[in-house]
């Protein structure tokens, strides 16, 4: 599984933005991986900030491409 550090450079990259990390999660949620909860949440199953949807295919392809 790729690092946060490594999604967002390869983002960086590729699209030309550095994607927030809790974006990365979301998207790694979606996947179907297991993502700790954060130690500042305050209900496991609330998420502030959700991935764009017009990011989420991006994060996604550098996920499969990193090797996730």
């Amino acid at each position: 599984m790729p690092t946060y550090k490594q999604i967002q450079k390869y983002v960086k990259n590729v699209f030309g933005y550095l994607p927030k990390t809790c974006w990365i999660s979301d998207v790694k949620r979606q996947m179907g991986y297991n993502v700790r909860n954060a130690h500042n949440r305050e209900n496991e199953n609330y998420i502030k900030h959700k991935c764009p949807n017009n990011k989420v295919n991006n994060i996604k392809e550098a996920i499969n491409k990193l090797g996730g």
